[in-house]
């Protein structure tokens, strides 16, 4: 199982509508994240600076496999259409993220 942290920026006038759209996570959504071997899944918003960490656990064994099955899927792109507009991705992430990765520094169990 492989710990992985990501950053994204939030538009501060689209933070309700994100954390409605959240609220109300499609069912087809989580099956894909499930299928793709992400379990524990949790984003969390830091107001003032309007940024989103998002938490998961992988337990796969292709990852980039993994994540072009979610990114195949048409409802994760629909998904993705509506979750985007509210999004700032940070300048300093690498080619081809969206949301930026972080190095997990420390863990406890």
């Amino acid at each position: 199982m492989q710990r992985m942290g990501m950053v994204i920026g939030i538009k501060p006038d689209k933070i309700a509508e994100y954390k409605q759209l959240h609220a109300e996570v499609w069912p087809e959504i989580i099956a894909g994240l499930t299928a793709a071997n992400v379990k524990n899944y949790s984003i969390f918003l830091r107001e003032p600076e309007n940024l989103l960490f998002g938490y998961w656990e992988y337990h796969g064994t292709d990852f980039a496999a993994d994540m072009q099955s979610i990114a195949d899927q048409e409802v994760t792109r629909r998904w993705w259409a509506l979750c985007a507009p509210c999004q700032v991705p940070l300048a300093s992430r690498a080619d081809g993220e969206h949301w930026a990765m972080a190095e997990m520094v420390f863990h406890m169990d």
